[in-house]
């Protein structure tokens, strides 16, 4: 799926005026599903981490599989609300999630293709939990509230009845391409191993090569990411890349310098913002410490989660990331992919997922996996 070929920015001119100055080229490309669409959801999470495991099933069995991104989400509620109404209200409930909650409702679970569960009304066009995540947050909280009347042995059962109502009743047998499976034993058939995979970030409070719990508000589930300095993070994420693995990636996307439209997102060193996209400008240096700074000044926060697919380069030899966004494709630019800038990347990303065969032995050493 490697193609060599320039692309010339015309996504948004319409909202920017002018044709961009960036001129692309592809060099590594390793993208095999289309972009989804998340619609009015907070489900990037399973969208980006499905997305993920669609490439990792075809680097593994050469084939490609439309999986269900809403039967990670449909597993997962369940997880959340006993995690809140246990805690007592003081824990995080909400749409957000991360790329190992899906590894784990993966584990637990299993996964079934989308064809089998869509995860949506029979009457709806498009993904919109509004309404449901109020009703499930409004359930949980009356019985924190008031857990001498409310906290029944039962409450379960009404919340998944809940999500039977919006998103469909889970199956637990199916028929995919003349087999019958369950949907661990679909996971297992298409080679999908959640231990395989570990999440690698850098950041300065906690030291080096150590495993630890990043503290950002959606890793509810207390999931564990090993820590890097800054240019070994970039340099094995490069390295996986071109070694044929794509990774997951959670970032923060609350720049201006980030534009769905556009379908970039860069970090000038100079330039006016009226130029952001369409004045090919000179990227800023990131430092370790300015990367910290942010990330504790909430500046860089975990917004949103993505999937690298793939390395491009501009006309200058400046290196880009292809991500694959779950915004759909209209008035998207690039096709709903966003090209990320390699200084954007090192200064707002919060963490990838990657499979664990993308790292030397001498890091997996160094880490303490071998």
């Amino acid at each position: 799926m490697k193609k060599a070929l320039w692309i010339l920015l015309f996504a948004g001119f319409s909202a920017f005026g002018q044709q961009s100055e960036y001129q692309f080229t592809e060099i590594i490309d390793l993208t095999p599903s289309p972009v989804a669409n998340q619609g009015k959801t907070g489900t990037c999470w399973s969208f980006a981490t499905v997305s993920f495991l669609e490439a990792e099933v075809y680097r593994i069995n050469h084939k490609f599989v439309d999986l269900s991104e809403m039967y990670p989400v449909r597993k997962t509620y369940p997880v959340k609300a006993y995690n809140y109404v246990y805690r007592q209200g003081k824990a995080q409930f909400g749409e957000g999630g991360l790329s190992h909650d899906v590894m784990n409702a993966v584990a637990k679970f299993g996964i079934v293709p989308q064809s089998v569960y869509v995860g949506m009304g029979q009457s709806e066009s498009g993904y919109d939990h509004s309404v449901l995540v109020k009703n499930l947050k409004n359930q949980i909280e009356e019985i924190v509230k008031n857990p001498k009347e409310n906290l029944k042995p039962d409450w379960m059962n009404q919340f998944n009845s809940t999500l039977d109502e919006y998103m469909g009743k889970a199956p637990e047998k199916f028929t995919f391409e003349g087999k019958n499976y369950s949907p661990k034993s679909f996971a297992e058939d298409l080679k999908i191993h959640p231990e395989d995979y570990v999440t690698l970030t850098s950041f300065t409070h906690h030291p080096a090569y150590s495993k630890f719990i990043l503290e950002i508000p959606d890793n509810f589930s207390y999931g564990s990411y090993y820590n890097l300095p800054l240019d070994e993070y970039i340099q094995v994420l490069d390295n996986a890349l071109t070694k044929g693995f794509t990774v997951a990636l959670d970032t923060d996307v609350s720049e201006k310098t980030f534009s769905s439209e556009a379908g970039m997102a860069i970090w000038p060193s100079e330039g006016k913002t009226e130029d952001y996209f369409k004045v090919l400008l000179p990227e800023k240096w990131v430092t370790p410490e300015e990367r910290q700074a942010a990330f504790e000044n909430y500046s860089t926060e975990d917004d949103h989660l993505m999937h690298i697919t793939g390395l491009l380069k501009d006309q200058n030899g400046n290196k880009y990331y292809d991500v694959k966004n779950s915004w759909g494709t209209k008035n998207r630019g690039n096709g709903g992919h966003i090209y990320m800038s390699a200084s954007y990347l090192r200064m707002k990303s919060i963490a990838y997922t990657v499979h664990k065969d993308a790292l030397s032995p001498e890091l997996k050493k160094r880490i303490g996996m071998l």
